[in-house]
């Protein structure tokens, strides 16, 4: 039976969050798309509710931040953001502010995008920041929470950094040597891991947190 769902993603302009947004548009069970972004998608899809804002002040916008489901896909890297105030405001704040409005709101459904190597208690900046932003959202206690912790992300960037390029050439190389325990490390495609937003949605997991390989693992099931 087709479901009439409202769906909220934050970063719907990068990589992963573009591939999820079509994903949606596509998907019958949903009628409505909330975007929250600070520049336009372009996208012309009527199903696309666009509310261009200052994403640093998503608290303003409470009474708009209401569906079934949200989907946060925020995320920038140390190279293209060096301040590292800057950087925490992106990944940390952002974040848990969608989750504290997701919570007071009632939407029981909240998907975010963490990376591997979140550790609150990491002595590296960017893997603390990765481990505080997840212990934040899951002490809301949104019913069905999922974090995914992919590895290196794999796909067609608007923005070719030339680091990015090297190491997506290199992971192709070495994927097939990591077996076993060492699948986790493996990349992975930005569209596997938009795919997967979409199906765990779907499925409610026992699982909160979602590796690289767990990841890879249910897109392959699904597309056999």
């Amino acid at each position: 039976m087709k479901q009439q769902k409202t769906a909220i993603i934050l970063g719907a302009t990068g990589l992963t969050g573009n591939l999820l947004l079509e994903k949606l548009i596509d998907d019958p069970n949903y009628t409505t798309i909330k975007v929250f972004t600070r520049r336009k998608t372009n996208n012309a899809s009527l199903k696309i509710k666009e509310y261009v804002i200052d994403v640093f002040a998503l608290e303003n916008h409470k009474t708009d931040f209401t569906a079934d489901e949200v989907f946060c896909c925020i995320g920038t890297t140390a190279s293209k953001t060096k301040d590292k105030s800057i950087y925490k405001k992106i990944d940390f704040g952002i974040p848990t502010t969608a989750a504290k409005l997701a919570k007071e709101n009632n939407i029981e459904t909240f998907v975010v995008v963490s990376a591997m190597g979140a550790n609150k208690n990491s002595r590296v900046f960017y893997n603390k920041t990765k481990g505080e932003m997840e212990e934040a959202v899951l002490n809301q206690k949104i019913k069905h929470t999922y974090i995914l912790r992919p590895s290196l992300i794999k796909g067609d960037r608007k923005e070719s950094r030339l680091g990015e390029i090297f190491g997506n050439l290199l992971a192709n190389i070495i994927n097939p040597l990591l077996i076993g325990n060492l699948k986790k490390y493996r990349s992975i495609s930005a569209d596997s891991i938009a795919q997967t937003m979409q199906i765990i949605v779907k499925n409610k997991p026992l699982s909160t947190i979602l590796l690289s390989d767990e990841i890879q693992q249910i897109t392959q099931k699904i597309n056999k």
